[in-house]
């Protein structure tokens, strides 16, 4: 997933009895395969680096591909299933409801299909042919799991997950939940591109965040500038991560219905809302979408707003957003409208 760009802090704040000088913190460091980025006012350092690099290393321990011995990885070798921790139970409860709301277009059991396409834990240099993704598709589809006595049941063994279209919104989440734990209550943490914000700044100023896309030669670029006290961004797009077979890219994204990567108009959406796991489970599926449908969907769901950046059908770059994101963004000449 791309990743963002920030914000300007300023550290001062009036208390109700007494002046206290809220001070900024910063955390950074890499797990999940990518960079973090915490800032947060306090009068202390009340947030550590080894607390959250412990709480990331939990979740990871749970749902990471790329480690051995994982539940997630357990689940995926087992015939039947498995018995679920608190971290994977609730990142599939959120993943049943958007599948059941997008209709199948959000699909953590597509993870058979990625790793054919070669963005998998394991290298994978060839293409797969039309018989392989036929066989692989017979095990696609939420339909063939169940959640049941907080167990991950199997209707068919080789059913396998991927839960790198959630999984990282919700770790930014659990993030936020440390910090409000501390006492925090002003912060804007970042895992990969997404991204979970409390605000005000201790001036009364909300907090500013980039909104990235590409340029019109696909070019990372920010393209707006937004401004929230509150929620979470997140951003899912194919201009970054890719394979080139001759002149065609081919989409990290696969599409769960055809076992294809996803060929659209669409470069990347950036969804707005209450929480990360949310706004990171549904930016995967708006790709997946024509822009007509996607912003349709959006209209219909007061919980979420949406950008996106498209290609025109003469192949130009253009972009787009919903009117509730439009609200966010901080009008300036320097970025386009």
């Amino acid at each position: 997933m791309p990743y963002k760009l920030l914000f300007l802090l300023v550290p001062l704040f009036l208390g109700f009895t007494v002046h206290q000088e809220l001070k900024p913190y910063k955390i950074s460091g890499y797990a999940q395969g990518t960079d973090y980025a915490i800032t947060y006012y306090a009068s202390d350092s009340l947030a550590t680096k080894q607390g959250i690099d412990s709480l990331l290393n939990e979740i990871d321990l749970s749902m990471s591909l790329y480690k051995k011995g994982t539940l997630i990885n357990q689940f995926n070798t087992s015939k039947s299933g498995v018995k679920l921790d608190h971290f994977m139970s609730a990142v599939l409860k959120r993943s049943f409801e958007i599948n059941q709301d997008t209709k199948g277009v959000f699909d953590i059991t597509v993870a058979p299909l990625v790793q054919a396409w070669g963005f998998g834990p394991k290298e994978n240099r060839t293409e797969p042919d039309p018989a392989t993704i036929k066989s692989i598709l017979a095990n696609v589809g939420m339909q063939n799991l169940k959640l049941k006595d907080g167990r991950l049941i199997k209707l068919k063994p080789a059913v396998q997950i991927d839960l790198n279209g959630i999984a990282q919104g919700y770790s930014v989440d659990l993030i936020a939940a440390y910090l409000n734990q501390k006492g925090i209550k002003q912060y804007v943490a970042e895992l990969g591109g997404e991204i979970r914000i409390a605000g005000p700044k201790p001036d009364g100023q909300p907090m500013k965040i980039g909104i990235e896309g590409p340029d019109k030669d696909g070019t990372p670029v920010i393209r707006h500038i937004a401004a929230i006290n509150t929620g979470a961004i997140t951003t899912s797009g194919n201009y970054r991560k890719f394979h080139q077979s001759g002149k065609k890219k081919i989409s990290h994204l696969i599409n769960p219905k055809t076992g294809y990567p996803l060929d659209n108009e669409m470069i990347s959406v950036t969804v707005y809302a209450n929480d990360a796991i949310t706004a990171d489970g549904y930016d995967n599926a708006l790709m997946a979408m024509h822009l007509k449908d996607a912003m349709a969907f959006v209209e219909r769901h007061k919980n979420l707003e949406a950008y996106f950046v498209y290609h025109k059908k003469d192949g130009t770059v253009a972009d787009t957003l919903t009117t509730g994101f439009k609200k966010l963004i901080i009008p300036s000449p320097q970025f386009k409208n």
